[in-house]
C-alpha cells in the first residue's frame, strides 16, 4: 500500500479536473492507483505531456504519449448550456464536480466559465442535449493555481454532499413530476431537430 504522503505528492501535480478520462473516479484514486503500481502515468490528457513529464520525474518512469484510449491533450474547452433549450432538470449540475453550473430546479442553468474544468461529465446526462464545450475564450491556460482552486471546489461540493441528510436541501420535486419535465422537453428537443 502507497503512503498518504506519496498519494497526495502525485495528486497535486494532477490538473484537477476530475474528468474520470483516465478511467478512475477522479484525481485522487488515480493518484493512488498510480502511487500503487497499478496504473501508467500517461493516462490524463488535460495534464498533457507537461504532466507526464512531471510524473515520469517523480516515479521515476520513462516518458510515454498520453494513452490515445484515454483522450487527447488539447486547450481548455469550457462548458456553455443553451439557455433557451434548458428545461431546468438539474442532472447537469449534479454531474459537475466542481460546482461551476448554477441554476434552480424548472429554471434556466448556466456555467461559471471561471470554474469550469473541461471536465464535458454534464454533457452525457443533460437530456435535451443543450451543452456543448466550446474552446476557452477567458483564461484559455489551465495553472497550477487554478487546478488548486478547482480541488478546493471539488473537495467542498463532496463535504456538502456527505451531510447529513437532515443538513441537505429537500428535493423540490416528486420523481413522477421530473419525469413527466423530462419527457416533454425531449418532446420539444426532438420536434426541434426535425426543424433543422
Amino acid at each position: 500500500m502507497a503512503s498518504p504522503e506519496l498519494i497526495e505528492q502525485i495528486n497535486r501535480v494532477l490538473p484537477q479536473t476530475q474528468c474520470t478520462k483516465c478511467g478512475f473516479d477522479g484525481c485522487e484514486p488515480y493518484a493512488q492507483a498510480m502511487a500503487e503500481g497499478l496504473a501508467d502515468i500517461n493516462r490524463c490528457p488535460p495534464g498533457g505531456d507537461a504532466g507526464v513529464a512531471k510524473l515520469s520525474q517523480m516515479l521515476n518512469k520513462p516518458i510515454k504519449s498520453i494513452d490515445p484510449e484515454c483522450g487527447v491533450p488539447g486547450p481548455l474547452h469550457v462548458a456553455v448550456i443553451d439557455e433557451q433549450h434548458c428545461i431546468g432538470c438539474t442532472l447537469c449540475i449534479k454531474a459537475c464536480p466542481v460546482d461551476a453550473i448554477v441554476g434552480a430546479n424548472k429554471r434556466m442553468h448556466t456555467v461559471l466559465t471561471d470554474w469550469c474544468t473541461g471536465c464535458d461529465l454534464c454533457l452525457a446526462p443533460c437530456p435535451v442535449d443543450c451543452i456543448e464545450m466550446i474552446p476557452a475564450a477567458q483564461n484559455p491556460e489551465w495553472t497550477d493555481e487554478r487546478a488548486q482552486l478547482a480541488r478546493l471546489r471539488y473537495d467542498r461540493r463532496n463535504q456538502r454532499l456527505s451531510a447529513p441528510a437532515e443538513h441537505q436541501l429537500a428535493p423540490v420535486a416528486t420523481d413522477a413530476d421530473k419525469q413527466a419535465a423530462v419527457a416533454a422537453a425531449l418532446a420539444r428537443a426532438r420536434a426541434r431537430r426535425g426543424q433543422t
